[in-house]
């Protein structure tokens, strides 16, 4: 299909609506196992048992969508993967890629959802190097995420403004060689940071945290968020240490968990969990895994990629935590 406006071929739009729901699903069940007290229970003097249930619940999915302009891997934006195109418009218009509709040339989104998607991505990259023995190595990584590339041709004019931006975004771009290369740098191998090791070696960091002690831990940080009870508009990440509560608060919920990691680091301490005043996104569970951290909890819910990840290197991780209740997601005993 090709739009007047701006003259680009818009391959995601030849299906319909529902075709593209069902090729790109905003949700996927996965099987969690809640554990809550019955509501109003929480203030007695005698609690009932903790009442634990199998369910399934949905996650949102959370996808790699690799932007590449004229050629040059530009970013990897993780996203939900519907309406690419329109996502893909509007971010190069908010980096002051384009001014105008008509800049924009022609643009493809194609999903990489196998071997033969990532060799034929991989061929027609600038980066001839690349081998069959490392795709199929790429694709092991990636096997846990939802991977789109939107290909884009910007008019030559625009082209010393994507080298300009390009140098500016060095923290979640790849090397501008190639595509592959570039999603292997926003989606990491962490096979080396497996959490077996680290449940081996400590009885207490296998152990999952239990709903009392999780209600507990939100409570004081309830508590201690000063910046949030002030503003609003603050995350926090915090944990337990020699039954001290240690708490650190930022805008961006991916800052406070790196203030966490560097005052552990800092420290020479090991934790055993980690509580998010925010859901759970796969920079979160990345950045997890690299700290050697076996538990992320959060007040709201994971997404499917956060989900898969941890489940590959083994990290715990919990969602809902409110009230009376939380959702294990991974690493839960079987009933």
């Amino acid at each position: 299909m090709i739009d007047n406006s701006t003259g680009a071929k818009i391959v995601a739009t030849e299906l319909s609506n529902d075709d593209r729901l069902s090729e790109t699903p905003l949700t996927r069940n996965h099987k969690v196992q809640k554990h809550s007290y019955p509501s109003g229970t929480q203030d007695c003097d005698h609690k009932p048992s903790v009442r634990i249930e199998n369910q399934h619940a949905s996650l949102a999915v959370e996808a790699a969508v690799s932007i590449i302009i004229n050629g040059i891997h530009y970013a990897v934006l993780m996203a939900s993967p519907h309406q690419l195109e329109y996502l893909a418009v509007g971010f190069l218009f908010s980096e002051g890629l384009i001014q105008y509709s008509h800049e924009l040339l022609d643009w493809e989104v194609t999903h990489l959802a196998d071997l033969a998607s990532y060799q034929k991505f991989a061929q027609s990259s600038s980066d001839e190097s690349v081998e069959s023995a490392s795709i199929e190595q790429s694709l092991q990584q990636f096997q846990d995420y939802d991977i789109y590339v939107v290909e884009l041709v910007l008019s030559q004019r625009c082209h010393q403004r994507i080298q300009a931006q390009k140098r500016q975004l060095a923290g979640r771009t790849g090397c501008g060689m190639c595509g592959i290369t570039g999603l292997a740098q926003a989606l990491p191998d962490l096979s080396t940071y497996t959490q077996d090791d680290v449940s081996s070696s400590s009885n207490k960091q296998s152990v999952t945290p239990s709903l009392d002690d999780l209600l507990k831990m939100r409570q004081q940080v309830d508590a201690a968020q000063h910046t949030h009870q002030l503003t609003g508009a603050v995350h926090a990440a915090a944990t337990m240490y020699n039954q001290h509560l240690y708490l650190f608060e930022d805008v961006g919920r991916h800052n406070a968990l790196d203030k966490l990691i560097g005052w552990q680091l800092r420290q020479k301490v090991e934790v055993s969990c980690v509580l998010m005043t925010s859901r759970l996104s796969i920079e979160l569970v990345q950045k997890s895994i690299r700290g050697r951290i076996p538990w992320l909890v959060g007040m709201s819910a994971p997404t499917s990629t956060a989900v898969k990840v941890a489940e590959r290197y083994g990290l715990g991780l919990a969602g809902f935590l409110r009230d009376n209740r939380v959702t294990y997601y991974t690493n839960y005993p079987d009933l």
